[in-house]
């Protein structure tokens, strides 16, 4: 990774470490939820929250963020390093370190959100159209390691993202296309079996390796 890749990465970083003075006479503060305990001690002891992770924080009434939603298992603030204006962003309210290791429940309960959230947000920004996001692993750009969608507002001609003008790949329809697709089927597979074995139990577990 270059310097400036590293230096908008901690930037990114620093934003959600450090977000800016709110006035709690104006502003509504995400609160403590009905998940959360009172006091920090709690936090480190829940096995549902990480000691350093900021997204944990603001949900436990920690940290100070923009609320604009909120129900029993996510929440949705404002990005303090907007990529557009309204850009925000939908958090679990469990710890999970990336999409990947979220249970497939609690990202329907959070993507059943995103057209309500999205509508409201767009009017507010007077956008019409919206990205969404998800960087998982840090090779993908993923800075803060709780699971998190970004729902970033665009506008006709805006340009915000440089990979718009890229020209883009061909797929090799021949060649490369039906192993690649075969071997994603066989990975989805072996995914398959091993969610079948969970639940079976381990009484089954050794069949299931075999």
């Amino acid at each position: 990774m270059d310097f400036e890749a590293q230096r908008r990465r901690m930037a990114v970083l620093c934003s959600h470490l450090c977000p800016p003075i709110i006035d709690s006479h104006n502003t509504q503060i995400v609160s403590t939820s009905n998940c959360s305990s009172d006091s920090t001690r709690d936090l480190v002891e829940n096995p549902n929250f990480q000691k350093d992770c900021v997204f944990c924080k603001i949900i436990q009434g920690n940290s100070p963020a923009f609320k604009i939603y909120e129900d029993d298992m996510c929440l949705c603030i404002l990005d303090t390093s907007p990529l557009s204006r309204g850009h925000s962003l939908l958090i679990p309210k469990h710890h999970f370190c990336a999409l990947d290791a979220t249970p497939p429940s609690v990202i329907a309960a959070m993507c059943s959100k995103i057209p309500f959230i999205s509508n409201a947000i767009k009017k507010a920004t007077g956008c019409d159209s919206f990205n969404l996001l998800v960087n998982n692993g840090a090779a993908a750009g993923q800075v803060i390691f709780h699971t998190h969608i970004h729902i970033i507002p665009r506008k006709t001609h805006d340009r915000l993202w440089a990979s718009e003008s890229l020209r883009r790949l061909s797929l090799k329809l021949d060649q490369e296309a039906p192993h690649l697709a075969e071997s994603i089927r066989e990975h989805l597979l072996l995914e398959i079996n091993e969610e079948e074995c969970k639940d079976q139990g381990p009484a089954l577990a050794g069949n299931c390796r075999d």
